[in-house]
């Protein structure tokens, strides 16, 4: 397949169709995750020439392996036009790495455009965290914010999520993209002993969570689409496949969900999926493609 052919368009709404084309062409598997985030965002400045980077479970999954460390890999990805970054992390050890990646950044270059920084690191849950950091850093109505919240299975509340969906009253809602774990969340669900309605219900935002347990696949996917377009107010919603090996035989492990309400962003993620694997776009290339964008 020739891989700029999908390299301009969005993926099909079918997500049966969507899926079948994303195995013919270098489909993203659990271990390259992180460099399909990292080449989204790298879009992402390209078009905003700025921005805030928030990451909910920001220390690294696999210490031992930094190309996987999405935060790492957006901190260090050039050109550095994001401004403001809120890391968020619970693990004592994981906090120490986040602040040893802060404090190993270098001083902005002035001649390639690049403003200091600010990065804030909040130990401790999420969940209760992110309504401290909203309250306490006002993010501008034309402050271009993407939010990782890329959890493990149940870390993340949907309370915290509309926090996030609705913070801003005008203007373009902060990207979301997130994690949902379609590969393992029925033997999740069953094997939760402690507290089991509780923490379901904080997750899943309301008490029937226990209809997720008979669907799977692209049907499950797209109600949780629709839960943000509903519920949340996103005019674009698109769960991009994430595999389980290497190869295009792997199954889907889970879908990163991506929300938003530019017309672009789809775009965008789509050309981030195919080329996430690539050597960069050249100066050209990247003029290509916003001149490929729709015209506001």
């Amino acid at each position: 397949m020739n891989n700029e052919e999908y390299l301009f368009e969005l993926p099909p709404a079918d997500l049966r169709v969507a899926e079948k084309k994303f195995r013919k062409r270098d489909p993203i598997w659990t271990g390259c995750k992180a460099k399909l985030i990292e080449r989204y965002l790298f879009y992402f400045v390209q078009i905003t020439y700025h921005g805030t980077y928030i990451d909910a479970f920001a220390g690294p999954q696999e210490p031992d392996k930094h190309e996987t460390w999405a935060a790492k890999l957006v901190m260090e990805s050039e050109p550095r036009w994001l401004r403001n970054f809120f890391l968020f992390e619970s693990d004592a050890s994981q906090v120490r790495l986040l602040e040893r990646l802060r404090d190993e950044q270098p001083p902005p270059n002035k001649e390639k455009k690049e403003s200091r920084r600010r990065v804030e690191i909040y130990p401790g849950d999420f969940n209760e965290n992110i309504h401290k950091m909203l309250a306490e850093n006002p993010i501008r109505e034309t402050e271009a914010t993407f939010c990782l919240l890329d959890q493990r299975t149940f870390e993340c509340d949907w309370a915290s999520v509309a926090a996030l969906a609705k913070h801003k009253s005008a203007g373009h809602k902060f990207e979301l993209f997130y994690f949902f774990p379609e590969g393992w969340i029925n033997r999740s669900i069953e094997g939760l002993k402690i507290d089991k309605e509780e923490r379901l219900r904080c997750w899943w935002g309301a008490a029937d969570w226990g209809q997720l347990l008979g669907k799977h696949g692209p049907v499950r996917a797209q109600q949780v689409c629709e839960r943000f377009r509903s519920e949340l107010g996103y005019k674009r919603v698109y769960p991009f496949p994430i595999y389980e090996k290497k190869d295009k035989g792997g199954r889907i492990m889970y879908y990163m969900i991506h929300a938003s309400d530019h017309d672009e962003a789809p775009l965008l993620m789509n050309r981030a999926y195919g080329k996430a694997l690539d050597i960069k776009e050249t100066a050209e290339q990247l003029e290509l493609l916003k001149d490929s964008l729709p015209k506001a």
